[in-house]
């Protein structure tokens, strides 16, 4: 399994990049398929219940994470095209606060692909308080349950 990168860029602005045993393609239509993705995002142990997901320029969604307690979150995709994915989120304890994530899916070698992640915050404190969150830990969880999700796919 791989680990996760996070680099600080600037006052606002945070990059992930991690690799998938699987090609890019299917990265992002774990992503883009409501089905796909409430199987690997959140904690394990966790549940989703998704009450719009419509993953296309345009779009939006709206889910809760269910483990001991509720977290919602709600954005709207600003480009879904082969290989990009920008969307704004923004989550219940911090409404009005939205986070723009890029999201570009790369190809590599023997059907690797490279997930690399921008995410700018609404503010320095707000890109403060998620670098010292530990998000390192829950973006890891997520992306080796999304490995999981891969892998099933492809047999």
């Amino acid at each position: 399994m791989s680990e996760t990168t996070h680099e600080r860029v600037g006052e606002q602005s945070i990059v992930h990049r991690r690799e998938f045993d699987a090609p890019a393609f299917a990265v992002q239509r774990a992503h883009t398929t409501a089905a796909l993705f409430a199987q690997w995002m959140g904690p394990r142990g966790s549940t989703m219940r998704i009450q719009r997901f419509d993953a296309r320029t345009g779009g939006s969604f709206d889910y809760v994470v269910e483990r001991g307690g509720d977290w919602r979150f709600w954005g709207s995709y600003h480009e879904v095209v082969a290989g990009r994915i920008v969307h704004t989120w923004e989550f219940q304890e911090e409404p009005g606060q939205p986070t723009l994530e890029v999201l570009e899916f790369r190809e590599l070698a023997d059907h690797r692909s490279e997930l690399e992640i921008t995410s700018t915050y609404a503010s320095k404190a707000a890109c403060d308080a998620m670098a010292a969150s530990g998000l390192d830990g829950g973006m890891d969880e997520n992306f080796d349950r999304l490995d999981e999700v891969l892998a099933s796919l492809a047999h």
